[in-house]
């Protein structure tokens, strides 16, 4: 069978392109942006995610128990992607926090797959964790009239009455990783797109595990919120650790609130269990912190596991460092789906209710590689320094 050249290949070209290539005139950030997204709203072919992701069951339920779609069927056609471009639609993402490697591959995923449907991103919002200010960033993006919000809502009780007034105003919402309390499924809202973060934090119970020789103490950080997708991490991870590996003992939890407890919540883990072996963190922002901590507390030879391939967690794990390894979401090709699923909204197709990417795990075996699947380029050069 003729295999087609994807749009994904074509971003991975032209994105490639313009990190690269442009070091050497004295173009702006904002031209060289322009010139990117003009060429891959040139591209040509179908959309879809990376079909090169390996097949893999998806382990995790949906916010109300539904089964998983993987986001491997999902396709817009020539066809339809000439249809939405004869709408001139507009896009407003609503972050609950950006500026992180995991919501800057999302937007990048978002915004290369709009521009590749003639959509216009008329707004990029930062909640910066706060419930409050999300609210007020949607009331702020529906003046500009979006027809499609992609978001993540903070908190799924105080963000819903905000998500549902853009509903009710015709818009097509799409969500990541959760939803707001009392909003359904094809009436308020067209999908919930996430990882895998139950099979996430099976793979990340599995680094730990071989890492310890399958025994010893370990303590655990969850997400001490009301937050579908980190909850799912949490409980794959004890429950694979539980039922798996009964000579490794959980003896401490505590939970954070945000990305930057992980140092003070782990440093008192620590203190008060002076023999732990190990850590999971249930991602990576405040597994730099436990990370910090462990260091502090002179523990060379801990073992710490995550979620999610950032910067400073793939050094570290190139490098041989106390965080082994970790289930990696892959958040471009997240946004690739989101768009794909605002697509199919417009065109007035069938979306299923919850749509899953696989997951990934990632070592110091096959750190590389992990980083060009989660962001579709080359790791930056430190990391690739590292691994050597």
């Amino acid at each position: 069978m003729k295999k087609t050249l994807s749009v994904l290949t074509l971003f991975l070209i032209l994105i490639s392109t313009a990190l690269v290539g442009c070091g050497s005139n004295n173009a702006t950030t904002e031209e060289q942006e322009r010139a990117k997204t003009e060429e891959i709203a040139a591209a040509s072919g179908p959309i879809m995610i990376n079909q090169d992701i390996p097949d893999q069951e998806i382990l995790s339920k949906g916010p109300n128990g539904e089964a998983a779609v993987s986001a491997k069927t999902l396709q817009l056609t020539e066809e339809d992607i000439e249809k939405i471009k004869e709408g001139k639609y507009k896009a407003a993402l609503v972050m609950h926090y950006a500026g992180n490697d995991w919501a800057t591959a999302q937007i990048e995923g978002l915004k290369a797959t709009f521009a590749r449907m003639g959509i216009e991103v008329v707004a990029v919002t930062d909640a910066q964790f706060k419930a409050e200010k999300q609210v007020a960033d949607i009331e702020t993006v529906l003046a500009k009239k979006p027809d499609i919000i992609v978001g993540i809502p903070v908190d799924p009780v105080s963000t819903a009455s905000a998500f549902k007034k853009a509903a009710d105003a015709g818009v097509k919402v799409v969500f990541m990783d959760n939803k707001p309390n009392g909003m359904e499924a094809g009436k308020d809202y067209v999908s919930v797109v996430s990882a895998d973060n139950y099979g996430n934090g099976i793979q990340a119970a599995e680094v730990l595990a071989e890492q310890l020789g399958g025994k010893g103490k370990i303590g655990v950080i969850y997400h001490d919120a009301d937050f579908f997708v980190t909850k799912q991490r949490t409980d794959a991870f004890e429950t694979t650790i539980k039922e798996k590996y009964p000579d490794i003992q959980i003896v401490a939890r505590g939970g954070i609130m945000g990305p930057n407890d992980g140092e003070k919540v782990a440093s008192g883990m620590l203190t008060k269990n002076r023999d732990l072996d190990g850590m999971f963190v249930v991602w990576d922002v405040p597994a730099e912190g436990a990370l910090a901590a462990a260091r502090t507390s002179g523990k060379d030879d801990f073992v710490i596991s995550t979620i999610d391939l950032g910067t400073n967690v793939a050094l570290d794990i190139a490098s041989g460092g106390m965080i082994k390894g970790l289930g990696a979401q892959l958040p471009y090709d997240q946004g690739i789906s989101e768009a794909i699923l605002a697509g199919y909204a417009l065109l007035g197709k069938e979306a299923p209710a919850y749509v899953a990417v696989p997951a990934y795990k990632v070592t110091q075996e096959n750190v590389l590689d992990g980083w060009k699947a989660v962001y579709h380029k080359d790791a930056p050069t430190t990391i690739q320094n590292a691994a050597k």
